[in-house]
């Protein structure tokens, strides 16, 4: 059996050297601009970023260390079927701009959050905040241990050393520096993400002798493949799966996580929030295309002598570090560098979440609670070192949950897909009160929480099918060293049909399972609730409807509340000022 190379000492600086220009962008802006006195410039850079860093920002903190791990397995082991989730993001790039990102816009709050109490009610934003807070807080502790795991097996990298540096780090600098440091350290993080996978398909191309050869020998190999078009929802990857499934969860994560909106009210107009939608969407593709190909360009290398099957690996996640070890050891520094890049992968997205979690818990439950209590609003500077403070908190509890998730088993790829199973119950609240007049804050509740509580019945419900894979081979390892002693395939050919339908549907149809459960479902309580009442038609905000739907409701109340309507007309949505919120909200 072959062994694995490990770090040197120059690959440990490089690493450092990551870590500390983080570190110290964390430091720059704590010490120039406005500092973070405010909970404005903390939150949301008083609205003076540049388009170019938060379209970056916008593709890093999609783009996860498990999402540079996994999308490269699964092109080595499923084939390339999975490009076509590509598809999914030009259709909902135009969608969240025109459509979603006006509504926030207009409301200019810190917390996306926000919008449900203005358009239903307390218990709305509240059910909403809490679920997004669970789903971020157990999906930062698995950023954080699943490249943790995965370096450790294959480079000598200590997980529990992994899990300190990145954790601490995200804290510190998320903590000290705010949004700002977040976004700028965002853009450098995405450079070292990009020069990861183009060091694995550089080397790949360099051995095998060019780009195309790479993909003669996937081909070869029954990798490429862009011809799944079944209907069947229980295939794991099909166009219509990738294509549809895609969209949801995509317009889940960028119009209406709070991540995602956060990131764009930090530019001043929406005109700017748009373009750096547009611009992220080029980066986001190209990224999310070189990894798909870096999937194959492993492949030219363990085609005849799979790692999993002769044992050097446990997971196919660790594919990546392990191929970087195997062909770049010899050379000082670069391992460091691709380490640094899979580091920044998940720095990003868990320097995102802390902010956001930060965000959330300040404006949705801390203000409130002591607006509630003592008459009065909680003075911005108070605001300002609670939600640092939050900060902090977040960053212990996403290290002591990556240090928890080795004792879970099979929770970690559960953990991933929670993504999937809260998003579409999430976009449909949100969508149900941007669309429809009718809604009612109990429809909206209730049906979140039964799509949410089927959404996880269908993605965790056991026992559940094996997914099939592609051949691999072992006919050019040392068979004496092989953990089977035949040299055959992992293709698992079982019979699926045994197993409860609900529990094969792809996971791809997670998402929009659960949204169209959620408006449905709260579609027809409101409009039973609306009936039973005799409740008449009351005053509702436009600008807390998508525009289209805004404009038809702007026509019909100037003629029943022309008054109001008067100073509503007077709104402008590329406000120059944040004292324009006042003005644009009820």
């Amino acid at each position: 059996m072959a062994q694995t190379a490990t770090l040197g000492w120059i690959d440990f600086f490089v690493i450092f050297l990551m870590l500390g220009v983080s570190s110290s962008i964390g430091i720059y802006y704590r010490l120039t601009g406005g500092r973070q006195k405010t909970t404005q410039e903390y939150y949301t850079a008083n609205r003076s970023m540049g388009v170019f860093p938060i379209g970056m920002a916008l593709m890093v903190s999609f783009m996860s260390a498990i999402t540079l791990l996994g999308v490269s397995s699964e092109n080595y082991i499923f084939g390339t079927q999975f490009v076509v989730i590509n598809i999914s993001y030009i259709i909902g790039t135009p969608i969240v701009c025109y459509f979603y990102m006006p509504v926030f816009f207009k409301l200019q709050a810190t917390s996306a959050y926000e919008y449900l109490e203005k358009r239903f009610g307390m218990s709305a934003r509240l059910t909403a905040s809490f679920i997004y807070w669970i789903q971020l807080l157990l999906y930062s502790g698995v950023v954080l241990y699943a490249p943790a795991l995965a370096l450790e097996a294959t480079t000598g990298l200590s997980k529990n050393l992994s899990i300190v540096l990145i954790g601490v780090v995200c804290t510190f600098y998320s903590t000290v520096g705010g949004i700002k440091a977040v976004l700028i350290t965002d853009l450098f993080q995405g450079f070292l993400m990009f020069f990861a996978v183009l060091v694995v398909i550089g080397t790949a191309a360099y051995s095998v002798g060019g780009i195309s050869e790479i993909w003669n020998i996937a081909q070869e190999g029954g990798r490429i493949q862009f011809d799944s078009i079944s209907l069947d929802p229980t295939v794991r990857h099909t166009y219509w799966s990738l294509i549809i499934g895609g969209l949801f969860t995509f317009l889940s994560l960028y119009g209406v996580n709070q991540v995602q909106v956060q990131r764009l009210m930090t530019v001043r107009k929406i005109k700017s929030a748009r373009l750096a939608l547009w611009l992220s969407l080029p980066i986001l593709m190209c990224l999310s295309v070189l990894t798909c190909f870096s999937g194959l360009a492993m492949y030219t290398k363990y085609r005849r002598c799979d790692p999993v099957k002769e044992g050097r690996i446990n997971l196919p996640d660790m594919l990546l570090p392990l191929y970087v070890m195997d062909t770049l050891s010899h050379l000082p520094g670069v391992p460091g560098f691709f380490i640094a890049g899979i580091f920044s992968a998940g720095l990003s997205t868990i320097s995102a979440a802390l902010n956001s979690l930060s965000a959330v818990s300040l404006e949705d439950y801390i203000k409130p609670l002591y607006r509630k209590f003592t008459k009065n609003e909680l003075p911005d500077s108070r605001s300002l070192v609670i939600g640092k403070l939050l900060a902090v908190i977040f960053g212990i509890l996403s290290i002591a949950l990556a240090f928890l998730a080795q004792y879970l088993g099979g929770v970690l790829q559960a953990s991933l897909t929670i993504f999937g199973v809260v998003g579409g119950p999430l976009l449909a609240i949100f969508t149900l009160g941007m669309i429809s007049q009718m809604a009612t804050q109990r429809g909206a509740v209730i049906g979140t929480l039964i799509s949410l509580i089927f959404s996880f019945w269908m993605a965790f419900g056991q026992p559940r099918p094996r997914a099939l894979t592609l051949p691999v081979y072992t006919d050019g390892c040392d068979a004496q060293n092989l953990l089977t002693p035949t040299n055959t395939t992992l293709l698992n050919r079982a019979d699926n049909s045994s197993f409860f339908y609900l529990y094969r549907i792809s996971y791809m149809w997670y998402c929009p399972i659960g949204f169209v459960i959620a408006i449905v479902i709260g579609f027809f309580i409101s409009f039973v609730e609306n009936m039973v009442s005799g409740r008449k038609e009351e005053y509702k905000d436009p600008n807390l409807f998508f525009p289209m739907v805004a404009k038809r409701l702007r026509r019909k109340q100037r003629k029943l509340y022309p008054n109001i309507m008067t100073q509503k007309d007077n709104i402008q949505i590329d406000s120059s000022s944040h004292s324009d919120r006042s003005s644009t909200i009820l």
